[in-house]
């Protein structure tokens, strides 16, 4: 569906496009993303399909043209379970999303748009994972805290390794004296990758997102989306994603075995991303997003990683943002709990509880 919402200026038009329709402005899309820098894979116009098919959220897409020409694009996810209640989101599982802009009386249009079909939804409230600020006076409630990890990548992989500290060099030199192999592939490397992934967030007290999220990927992102496993003897015991942008590549799942921690596996799979994202020309990578001072932020930082600012703002029209928040009291007690449980139940019951958090 698609409804025309009409402006007092008289500049600026606005609409709303929902359901399939909202996946459909890929040239409109695409050129928007070139024109405003966007190099991360993270903006690419394919999750919302990916979104829909692989969580069962409905897609929205707020434009604003001006002379016909798109000027703004704000790609969202209404997601609503019994369990958590109804939100929107731009977008879920990914560490950047909300306004593609250039301009702030064109962010701020597709803003009023978004609360309005907030509004409309009856959400508890709206986020927006931007890497700048957008002033907005709906936009009330602010989480910087995070930043995201992000190296910039050299020509070549000598270059690279030649940059990194002789800790690291030591610590990839274990892992393949240890006789761990690396291996690239897409779906047919699925199975594997999971395997480690359920594992892991097991291990984090984290419900697991489903397997078919990642088939989602894999499908709509192909030629852009690899799965890179590390075994030891056939057997996995480190795996993640790799997707590739213009010009920046990311890992929005990696994992590895906690009790195979001794062969570096992690230190190899991490030095194979950066390897490959060289060879597919990209010129940054990010890690991912992480708290500063963090045993996550370590692991970054020690490649060189430089930190980027991670600023999600929010609408919050009943409840608060720090009830879903993983250092809530009351989800600390649920996250001990889940790390508690065999993991053939946390596959089975993570998937329906996962979807439902922003």
């Amino acid at each position: 569906m698609t409804a025309a919402i009409p402006t007092t200026d008289g500049v600026l038009e606005g609409a709303v496009h929902s359901g399939e329709a909202a996946e459909t402005a890929v040239d409109r899309w695409t050129a928007l993303r070139r024109r405003c820098g966007a190099a991360s894979p993270s903006l690419r116009h394919e999750w919302l399909a990916i979104f829909r098919q692989g969580l069962g959220h409905k897609p929205y897409c707020l434009e604003v043209r001006r002379d016909a020409a798109t000027v703004g694009l704000l790609p969202l996810c209404f997601m609503h379970t019994r369990l958590f209640g109804k939100f929107l989101v731009g977008m879920p599982y990914l560490n950047v999303g909300g306004v593609m802009a250039d301009e702030e009386q064109v962010a701020a249009k597709l803003i009023d748009q978004a609360v309005a079909l907030a509004d409309q939804l009856h959400v508890r409230y709206l986020e927006l994972r931007h890497e700048r600020r957008w002033p907005h006076p709906a936009l009330g409630h602010e989480s910087s805290q995070k930043v995201h990890m992000r190296l910039d990548l050299p020509s070549t992989e000598d270059d690279l390794w030649g940059a990194f500290k002789p800790k690291v060099r030591n610590q990839i030199r274990k892992a393949e004296q240890h006789g761990l192999t690396v291996h690239w592939g897409g779906r047919d490397l699925l199975s594997d990758f999971y395997r480690v992934f359920a594992v892991n967030m097991r291990d984090l007290g984290t419900p697991v997102f489903g397997r078919s999220l990642f088939a989602a990927m894999l499908e709509h992102l192909e030629g852009d989306a690899e799965v890179c496993v590390v075994r030891r003897e056939g057997e996995p015991c480190a795996a993640g994603l790799l997707l590739h942008g213009d010009g920046m590549a990311e890992t929005p799942s990696a994992s590895s075995l906690r009790r195979l921690n001794h062969l570096n596996a992690n230190m190899l799979l991490y030095w194979s991303f950066l390897r490959r994202s060289i060879e597919r020309k990209q010129q940054q990578f990010d890690f991912g997003r992480t708290t500063v001072g963090s045993n996550t932020h370590r692991f970054k930082a020690q490649w060189g990683a430089q930190p980027h600012p991670a600023v999600w703002q929010y609408y919050v029209r009943r409840g608060s943002v720090d009830e879903m928040r993983p250092d809530n009291p009351k989800q600390q007690r649920r996250i001990a709990l889940w790390q508690r449980l065999p993991v053939w139940l946390t596959r089975l019951a993570g998937p329906r509880i996962v979807r439902g958090i922003p």
